[in-house]
């Protein structure tokens, strides 16, 4: 047990010869509590980020990476700003798009959760009710522009069908 401190040697000691103490009631040899040591270990160990997940914020850091990261940036941009135009070319009130990948489209008067059905019904496109955000949420429906360029172009063409243009 070399490299081990005297109050990690005590518990394996502890632990081996009183077979009938186990954690959360097992004890060093101080008579502190072994649990409250093991639970920061084990939440040490299995709280934060995956070695993976690290390098894959490493590696977005370096030119390519950024290079990269910058470009789906973009893409997602230019879906962002097809529903926008779409939306406001029908007439509807719309927040958005413009530094976020999410479009607020308007619906006054009508609750978010009517509409969401309705435009899941009518054209087959998965919104999110605005009143999940909040009361100000409410007579919103929130869209999406992750998704490839195809199912954006589809998904604009199927909500010009179903609604037309507004007055």
């Amino acid at each position: 047990m070399s490299g081990c401190s005297t109050r990690w040697s005590a518990v394996f000691v502890l632990y081996k010869t009183r077979s009938s103490d186990r954690l959360p009631h097992a004890r060093y040899a101080d008579g502190t509590p072994v649990h409250t040591d093991w639970n920061r270990v084990m939440t040490t160990c299995f709280n934060g980020a995956s070695n993976i997940v690290q390098a894959g914020g490493l590696a977005c850091l370096q030119p390519e990476g950024l290079k990269e990261m910058n470009s789906m940036v973009e893409f997602y941009k230019g879906n962002a700003q097809i529903l926008k135009a779409t939306f406001l070319e029908m007439g509807f009130k719309v927040y958005g798009g413009d530094d976020a990948p999410y479009i607020w489209v308007g619906f006054p008067g009508k609750p978010s959760w009517d509409v969401f059905a309705e435009i899941l019904e009518r054209c087959n496109i998965v919104t999110t009710p605005g009143s999940g955000f909040g009361p100000a949420g409410e007579g919103f429906v929130r869209a999406s522009a992750f998704g490839s360029r195809a199912n954006i172009l589809e998904a604009v063409e199927r909500f010009k069908e179903a609604y037309g243009k507004r007055n």
